[in-house]
């Protein structure tokens, strides 16, 4: 019997998925365990395997998005008709029923006592197409994409299998949309100027430099990826949902680059001041649990293990892996998990389980040159630490003035969870942590 392959669930927070490339062809051979395809989902590009033996006999999605649980594929014997399969599997999911019966009333013929489809009155072929629209047979990547586009299905028509619409449909009709404002009909000649004279004027081309009409702008546009949809969401609900509020400490980072000077020679890696910060935050997260907890709706939860996010910054936007037990590793455990995530990072190949279970983030933009910023907090933590660059500035230090190396902090808290002491608390623990950094040893 043939098997429909859908489109899986991959992270907690995945709504759709982008099919970035098949592995496989259709007829060929596949076994259970073997990788189908790569596809992109909010976090990453993960393999699609097969759960099945047998021939692929379907491709149902080449490339796009497609909804959780969409079909993408056909697997069964060698022959078998995949069609069938497709139409059972379309019938039975919510809401595809008024497809398959809509293809079995076609196939059926008219009824006796209905109408011919012609005799309908004028005025209600829109309101028909309107209501017809889920009769209509279309894969589903071409009904979002139609319905992206603002694209009535009614008006386009199907290159694929029983007049089908499919993705390539759907794109010839975006490009018709596009192109149809750009071609306006030639004005009228005024009176008393010649034809010839008007046509003249309007085939002269007209080159104007860094000018635009004035109802047109110079832009460009791409479509949004599935990791930028899911940062835009998540960081939405987050802002306007944990009422934020800012804590901030200036560090003197003095004894913190003396000891990077000193570990140079002795740690079998380049520690960074980024791994100091993440080592301190561990330290410090110990010593006030209430930091180290999150909003859970009528609960808190206080975390007992200390998982500190890493902000990573690719091409698509922001990604976050988690170092597990953070406070119980040391600087050069921590500096190795992160060159390692961070490169899985930018390569679009972390894991879900890399970016799930963390309970603080520390968000760094002193290698850009930021002296300060605010950040926005990632759930479900209770707050994030912004990390600003070392600069070395005069200051006051023991009645004289003399050059410190010092470096901006700010601690944005969700008040649900953090009241504004128990945050200034853990950021004063924090500054002592890192301007006498040897307690990182005891």
């Amino acid at each position: 019997m043939a098997e429909v392959i859908r489109m899986p669930r991959m992270s907690d927070t995945m709504e759709e998925g982008n099919i970035v490339s098949w592995l496989k062809e259709e007829g060929e051979e596949v076994e259970a365990g073997e990788t189908l395809a790569e596809v992109e989902t909010d976090k990453a590009t993960m393999e699609l395997d097969s759960y099945f033996d047998g021939v692929l006999l379907h491709i149902a999605v080449k490339e796009g998005p497609v909804p959780i649980d969409g079909i993408i594929a056909v697997i069964g014997d060698k022959g078998e008709d995949w069609k069938k399969a497709i139409e059972e599997a379309e019938g039975q999911s919510n809401g595809k029923g008024e497809e398959k019966e809509a293809a079995a009333s076609s196939e059926e013929g008219p009824a006796k006592d209905a109408k011919p489809e012609a005799e309908a009155p004028k005025e209600q072929a829109p309101a028909e197409a309107a209501t017809d629209d889920k009769r209509i047979k279309a894969s589903p990547l071409a009904r979002s994409m139609a319905r992206e586009a603002g694209i009535d299905l009614a008006n386009v028509s199907g290159s694929g299998d029983g007049g089908r619409i499919v993705k390539r449909d759907v794109e010839e009709a975006m490009e018709k949309q596009e192109a149809a404002p750009q071609v306006a009909a030639p004005s009228p000649a005024p009176a008393g100027k010649p034809a010839k004279e008007e046509a003249a004027k309007e085939e002269a081309p007209k080159v104007v430099p860094f000018a635009f009409s004035a109802g047109g702008a110079n832009y460009e546009e791409k479509p949004v990826s599935q990791m930028r949809k899911t940062i835009a969401r998540r960081l939405s609900e987050s802002k306007f949902t944990a009422p934020h509020f800012y804590l901030k400490r200036e560090v003197n980072m003095d004894k913190a680059v003396q000891l990077r000077e000193r570990l140079k020679d002795v740690a079998p890696t380049k520690i960074s001041f980024n791994d100091l910060v993440i080592k301190a935050a561990a330290a410090a997260l110990r010593l006030h649990p209430a930091v180290n907890s999150s909003w859970q709706g009528d609960k808190i939860r206080i975390n007992k293990d200390v998982n500190v996010g890493v902000a990573v910054a690719v091409d698509e936007g922001l990604l976050v892996p988690v170092i597990r037990y953070t406070d119980m590793k040391t600087l050069s455990q921590i500096n190795v998990e992160v060159k390692e995530l961070a490169g899985l990072a930018k390569k679009r190949k972390l894991q879900p389980e890399q970016m799930e279970g963390n309970t603080f983030t520390v968000s760094n933009l002193g290698m850009f040159g930021i002296e300060e910023f605010t950040g926005i907090i990632n759930p479900p933590d209770a707050c994030i630490l912004a990390v600003g660059a070392i600069i070395q500035k005069p200051i006051v230090k023991n009645g004289e003035i003399t050059i410190g190396n010092m470096m901006k902090l700010t601690l944005s808290c969700d008040h649900r969870v953090v009241d504004g002491a128990t945050g200034a608390q853990f950021l004063q623990t924090l500054t002592e942590i890192l301007e006498d950094p040897i307690r990182l040893l005891v």
